[in-house]
């Protein structure tokens, strides 16, 4: 059965998480971490705080399936193009955003990722039971970020679209290549909701 988040007294969320959870959750915010890929090392990047700011990211998207459905375009539908000087105009509006904000984008869910990780890692799970994790807000925004992401990355990886019925998931076959993955899914999912309904109480 699922953990699920639950408010702390002055602010934040607890979860209580098994050994077995503890792992896959790392698991794979280590793989999302590889994925994103590292940030510029600091003699590459900008003394100026300014300039920093304003460094210039790649105008292009992505070509792995997960890191499009992290950072997607931000002025086109793939789906509707519209005539072709709309789209040429759009293409062009998302390299020159895409430009300017996905280096920050990519730090942000790194810093998240990261997070996860930290917290985890200072988790000391009990002889008799689970180990109980405790985030303060900020932190539990940090875990709300990256279980977003690491689902969005599932996702992509599944080939999973909004209009798709995940009821469906629940009544895979066991001896379905793709089980284990939709279980991790649906699992990270029930805590996206729980965490989110903890944060909005």
């Amino acid at each position: 059965m699922p953990g699920t988040f639950e408010p702390l007294p002055g602010g934040g969320a607890s979860v209580a998480l098994d050994d077995v959870e503890i792992s896959i959750i790392r698991s794979l915010a280590v793989q999302l971490l590889e994925l994103i890929g590292p940030g510029p090392a600091e003699d590459e990047a900008p003394a100026d705080p300014l300039a920093q700011l304003f460094a210039e990211g790649p105008s292009e998207p992505p070509s792995d399936p997960v890191l499009k459905r992290l950072f997607p375009d931000a002025y086109r539908d793939p789906e509707t193009p519209g005539n072709p000087h709309e789209a040429a105009e759009q293409r062009a509006h998302s390299a020159e955003f895409r430009r300017y904000t996905e280096n920050d984008l990519r730090a942000g869910k790194r810093e998240n990722a990261l997070a996860v990780i930290h917290s985890l890692n200072a988790l000391t799970p009990g002889e008799d039971g689970p180990a109980v994790l405790e985030l303060t807000t900020a932190e539990s925004r940090r875990w709300l970020g990256a279980l977003n992401d690491l689902r969005l990355a599932i996702g992509a990886r599944l080939e999973i679209t909004e209009e798709d019925d995940t009821d469906d998931f629940y009544r895979l076959p066991d001896e379905d290549p793709r089980k284990p993955m939709v279980m991790a899914y649906l699992w990270l999912g029930g805590l996206q909701e729980t965490l989110v309904s903890t944060l909005m109480a």
